[in-house]
């Protein structure tokens, strides 16, 4: 009845939920619908409004370098028949040369192979190239020139030629032809790449800000331009518009080996919705949230209550299975002792030292009773004074040795390489928390009988290692072997009778003198304990005992 009447309850509080819930994601789905075909149609229009930028882009830079050459390189043909070409050079003495690094001339009419001549700015004539990597270039530009001058014949359509063979040197190229078509000369110039990169390229982009985006003043957060060369580097932007790019394309007419990248991140529009789905997203989320997180702390309480409900049940049953043991020992070798049957010194002594040990174990698990009761009151206080711990470790595994129940296994001890200054701590409390481990260790040994005790220094701690050989512990229960009336609820491990106090116990101890307690085990392959104190400030204490310092819990 109580679990039908639970899943009851529970059951109405999903239904609430749910019915608070609905609303909220129905609005959230039907906005997130807008949002969505709200996207669609801004893709599309971006789409093609960065179309239409990289091709403005394209057109004014093809216009700029067209024209360009249109002016310059329109050379008359009487001015090579005639002899008359120093008067070019005064002509483009008079025009912007923006865009140009080296005007040239290169005459079919003097020599079979031409003459080639290069404007001087500075002098204002035509005048002999040096040797030099541009001379070398317009000699290879104009080579295929050279062969068709010899014939007196212009081949291939349109007026301007590019040559981009060298590309340190790109080279825009007008072959000039009499009224019979014979070529009598060509006249050229070499790209300023400077002018382009630095000057040209930059315009161009800002100009096409002010056509489309007119709200940007020229530059846009959300607008990435990128212009690279032939080997991938940046000449104009940032590299990572490469890496999201919508729009990309070669430039036109020069330099056909850089490509345009553009991207634009979400638009204002876009970006004001998906603000304003997100803002809506998160209130809903919140309020899901406490919801669930009154629930969720309902059901942690409830579950918490009746998990530590489940527990003290198992604590009281195995507490008074603990204790019934050793006093249904005691109380039948008392008998036995008491009735006169038992003959012999050797088998009273064995009956005695049986009732001793049985003694010692009631009185040990009626201390971790106790001790734990003042742990729970907040009562528990400890006397630190310099103790010796080698000796506190030795004597307490000496008296564990002594133990009837102990006398088949191998309790082996390995002290430390060096003596240990003494150590600021409760020397009986100590014991009691190796005590723990130690029957903790005898317990869960199974068929193996031998443990190893181990005391070493390190930098700044001294530990305290307990290693059986036994039947090991399941890896998701290590993070709760240590919490109080927590027992092992699967493998051989669950078979083993204990109040679930000794470990807890093991930590307060650990805890309270500032150090810690650890555990590593396998399954089938044993356990070790590892208990934890720090050295800090024990140096201060390494002269006589003086008065005692007592610490409460």
């Amino acid at each position: 009845m109580d679990t039908l009447r639970k899943i009851a309850r529970s059951s109405a509080f999903w239904l609430g939920l749910v019915a608070v819930l609905a609303p909220l994601i129905l609005l959230l789905g039907l906005q997130y619908r807008w949002l969505r075909r709200l996207g669609e149609a801004g893709d599309v229009l971006r789409q093609a409004t960065l179309t239409n930028f990289v091709e403005a882009v394209s057109t004014e830079y093809e216009y700029y370098y067209r024209s360009r050459a249109e002016r310059l390189l329109n050379v008359p043909a009487e001015l090579f028949t005639e002899g008359r070409l120093q008067k070019m050079a005064g002509s483009w003495g008079s025009q912007e040369l923006e865009g140009t690094r080296t005007l040239f001339v290169v005459d079919f009419t003097r020599a079979e192979f031409g003459n080639f001549l290069v404007y001087h700015p500075d002098e204002q004539r035509l005048v002999t190239p040096p040797s030099s990597d541009e001379s070398l270039a317009i000699i290879l530009a104009c080579a295929p020139w050279q062969v068709r001058g010899a014939q007196r014949t212009v081949q291939g359509s349109g007026p301007l030629r590019v040559d981009e063979g060298d590309p340190a040197n790109r080279i825009v190229l007008n072959p000039v032809a009499n009224e019979r078509g014979d070529l009598v000369g060509i006249a050229g110039f070499i790209v300023d790449e400077d002018f382009l990169r630095q000057r040209l390229l930059p315009k161009i982009v800002r100009k096409a800000f002010f056509a489309y985006f007119p709200q940007s003043n020229g530059e846009s957060s959300d607008i990435g331009v990128l212009v690279t060369d032939r080997a991938g580097t940046p000449v104009l932007g940032s590299i990572g518009v490469a890496e999201a790019s919508t729009v990309h394309r070669a430039l036109p007419f020069l330099y056909t080996d850089w490509t345009l990248y553009l991207a634009q991140s979400v638009r204002a529009e876009e970006a004001w919705a998906r603000t304003n789905f997100a803002l809506n997203l998160a209130l809903s989320l919140a309020l899901a949230l406490v919801l669930m997180g009154g629930l969720l702390f309902a059901l942690r309480a409830a579950r918490r209550a009746v998990r530590l409900s489940a527990m003290k049940s198992d604590f009281v049953s195995n507490v008074s299975h603990e204790l019934r043991t050793p006093l249904a020992s005691i109380r039948v070798y008392a008998e036995l002792l008491r009735s006169g049957r038992v003959q012999g010194g050797e088998q009273v002594r064995h009956y005695g030292e049986t009732i001793e040990s049985e003694s010692r174990r009631l009185s040990l698990l009626i201390e971790n009773i106790l001790d734990f009761s003042r742990i729970e009151s907040g009562r528990k206080s400890y006397r630190l004074a310099p103790t010796q711990l080698e000796s506190v470790v030795e004597a307490a595994v000496e008296t564990f040795r002594r133990r009837p129940a102990a006398r088949d296994f191998d309790v082996n001890y390995a002290g430390p390489d060096a003596a240990l200054e003494p150590l600021l701590a409760d020397a009986e409390a100590l014991s009691r928390a190796l005590g723990n481990l130690l029957d903790n260790a005898l317990k869960y040994s199974g068929a193996s009988r031998e443990i190893d005790v181990t005391l070493r220094r390190t930098a700044d701690e001294v530990c305290i290692a307990v290693r059986d050989r036994g039947i090991g512990i399941p890896r998701e229960e290590l993070a709760r072997i240590f919490d109080r009336f927590h027992r092992v609820s699967k493998g051989l491990v669950h078979d083993v009778k204990g109040s679930g106090l000794g470990l807890a116990i093991v930590r307060h101890i650990a805890e309270a003198h500032g150090g810690r307690v650890g555990v590593e085990s396998e399954p089938g392959a044993g356990s070790v304990f590892t208990l934890c104190l720090p050295l800090a400030g024990a140096g201060k204490e390494t002269g006589a005992a003086g008065p005692r310092k007592e610490e409460h819990a």
